[in-house]
């Protein structure tokens, strides 16, 4: 056992913390896996997506509709996250009254695949379930 270190005995270590590699909205993320976990984190951020992603472009009294059991509050709150995320872009037009459309941004666009291989695997549990 001759490589035994004496712990007590040696200099500590100048630990430098590594920049993250990866950033949402501000905040630093090391591992992308988290950082898609999070963007789409909550009750009602994937049903929202996935309503863009079968209807393409929605007004807002659209996606209240579709997302069944939303608040007002809620869905406005995640919309703005989704918006300010990048994966949803929001077009207002200026008309009486307002009139509001929120479709896929291009990165939101990259989630389609994802979201449809999460609709086969749903159809698919629900059936060996």
């Amino acid at each position: 056992m001759d490589s035994i270190i004496d712990l007590d005995a040696a200099e500590p270590a100048e630990l430098t913390p590594l920049p993250a590699p990866f950033a949402l909205a501000g905040r630093p993320y090391y591992c992308p896996v988290n950082l898609a976990i999070d963007a789409l984190t909550g009750r009602w951020k994937t049903l929202i997506v996935w309503q863009l992603v079968q209807h393409g472009t929605v007004r807002y009294g659209g996606l209240k509709r579709e997302v069944r059991g939303i608040t007002h509050k809620m869905l406005a709150q995640s919309l703005r996250e989704l918006e300010a995320d990048g994966l949803v872009d929001r077009v207002v037009f200026a008309v009486v009254p307002p009139h509001v459309e929120y479709s896929l941004s291009a990165g939101g666009l990259e989630l389609i695949p994802v979201l449809q291989a999460m609709e086969r695997f749903g159809q698919r549990y629900a059936v060996s379930a």
